[in-house]
């Protein structure tokens, strides 16, 4: 099942112009994968290649491709009054299945340091309600990363 979901994400259209735009769903997915890795305020390099990887893998994407995705999902959250302009897309690009498989990607991105953060779990949950993700989908897409990421640490209110 996960790799359908992986498929009908890379295949979300890219946006009708050239360069990369906050309405295009995989600028969207960047900027908040982007968000929740600096939620805590310190980026440490092993977040950065994770959320690299994770965009690598589910866009099919490397090289420069892969620099503009993740620098435009940079751009569009340093931009960006709130998470809604992203979520509200992803919304309406992604099924249910989707949307539960990509707060599955935020939680991996969040443990890829090995710690849980209390702004980086309120961020991931904040965008589990936009998105339509049930807290019990939510619940368990955290305690899969967090049994993926060695040594992790941090607990959450939801447990």
């Amino acid at each position: 099942m996960f790799e359908r979901v992986l498929s009908f994400l890379r295949d979300l259209p890219a946006g009708g112009g050239a360069k990369p735009n906050a309405d295009d769903p995989r600028v969207a997915a960047s900027a908040l994968l982007y968000h929740v890795m600096n939620a805590d305020g310190v980026r440490q390099d092993v977040e950065w290649e994770r959320f690299k990887e994770i965009l690598a893998e589910t866009y099919s994407v490397s090289g420069d491709e892969l620099d503009a995705l993740a620098a435009a999902g940079e751009r569009a959250d340093n931009e960006a009054i709130d998470l809604y302009a992203f979520t509200s897309v992803l919304k309406r690009h992604l099924d249910a299945e989707a949307r539960k498989a990509f707060i599955g990607l935020m939680w991996e991105v969040v443990y890829a340091d090995g710690e849980l953060h209390e702004l980086e779990d309120n961020t991931v949950w904040r965008v589990a309600e936009l998105i339509g993700v049930e807290r019990q989908d939510r619940i368990e897409a955290r305690r899969r990363a967090a049994a993926e990421a060695p040594g992790a640490r941090g607990t959450s209110s939801d447990e």
